[in-house]
């Protein structure tokens, strides 16, 4: 017979001993189940988790890797405004769990800049970092791979900070792929609004010319100064706007742009696809929102994810990692803000 549950003060977290008091055992058998180590029988084990349930005890995970001398944390610096980087998340947590590590994260946000980003995950010893389209200077990555492993994702490096790993998707290739489609449909003044020097710019903007360029369309090249964020797209549009003739369709940097571009449109009464097709890229879950419905180019979220854990890992593990980048091919995604020009 269970004996009486043991009174446990409000706002009190639930340790072993009142665990061990619930099922009428030692603190030591408790720490036995917990640990799912060697010496307790089924009956007792269940009896034991039975009472933790009851009595909501939750072992202190944190807490037994320390002790283990290893932390086991992977340290994420993410920006917080950025739906790609969210996606991303889900994929860094599906992979890591799974494989014995748990997720610290530190966001990147509007008076909080990647340095404290990163000394933040270094103090919660994180034993690798997992930087997600970093734009601190390459010397600076380089530093911190001095000091543990580090994944840089969605930034080409070009060898400028030896020891950092990179994960990408191939940029150039997606805003090829963003152009052919828009050829295909019969556009021929395509515009460009770029991401200024976010990771990754500088390779949309060369496929986006290397495209125009092999569909005879050089003449035709149109690149706005553009940025990250919705204000960025939208100022981008309003310049469009003001010229003659209008192209009739736009690439954006990423869908947070090609955003600001579509309400920017929508307020001058230009109605998308009809005068105007736009193309984003990222294919976040601001694309898929079903007023939005935006044409944009995708990247694979999980095999980005899966190879940004498993170099970390590998790292930490000492195991053998291929050389150089690893980069993933992106894929266009077709959905209601594209069409054959009017």
């Amino acid at each position: 017979m269970v004996p009486p549950t043991p009174a446990v003060p409000h706002g009190k977290r639930p340790t072993l001993a009142d665990v061990a008091a619930r099922a009428g055992v030692s603190t030591a058998l408790v720490s036995i189940v917990m640990r799912d180590a060697k010496g307790a029988g089924a009956a007792t084990r269940e009896r034991v988790l039975q009472a933790a349930q009851e009595i909501g005890y939750r072992p202190d995970a944190r807490a037994r890797l320390l002790r283990s001398h290893r932390s086991h944390l992977l340290g994420v610096q993410f920006g917080l405004q950025h739906p790609f980087h969210s996606d991303l998340l889900e994929g860094v947590y599906a992979v890591a769990e799974p494989a014995g590590y748990q997720i610290a994260l530190s966001a990147v946000a509007a008076g909080r800049g990647e340095q404290r980003a990163t000394d933040t995950l270094l103090a919660d010893r994180c034993e690798a970092l997992i930087l997600l389209g970093p734009q601190a200077p390459a010397a600076r990555l380089a530093e911190l791979a001095a000091q543990l492993p580090v994944v840089s994702v969605a930034r080409r490096l070009r060898g400028s900070a030896p020891g950092v790993e990179v994960v990408r998707t191939a940029d150039d290739e997606g805003a090829r792929q963003a152009v052919d489609h828009l050829v295909a449909l019969g556009h021929r003044d395509i515009a460009h609004i770029d991401g200024g020097r976010a990771p990754g710019a500088a390779d949309r903007r060369r496929g986006y010319r290397t495209a125009m360029s092999r569909h005879g369309l050089a003449d035709r090249v149109r690149v706005l100064a553009g940025g990250l964020t919705e204000e960025d797209g939208a100022a981008g549009a309003r310049a469009l706007l003001d010229t003659t003739p209008r192209p009739t369709a736009v690439l954006a940097f990423n869908d947070r742009s090609a955003t600001g571009v579509l309400d920017t449109l929508l307020r001058a009464r230009v109605p998308v696809p009809d005068e105007i097709s736009v193309i984003g890229f990222d294919d976040s879950h601001l694309a898929r929102l079903a007023h939005i419905n935006l044409t944009t180019v995708g990247q694979n979220i999980p095999r980005l994810a899966e190879l940004a854990v498993g170099r970390a890992i590998a790292r930490l593990e000492g195991e053998r990692i291929p050389e150089g980048e690893a980069v993933v091919a992106p894929h266009l995604v077709v959905r209601g803000t594209t069409a054959e020009p009017a």
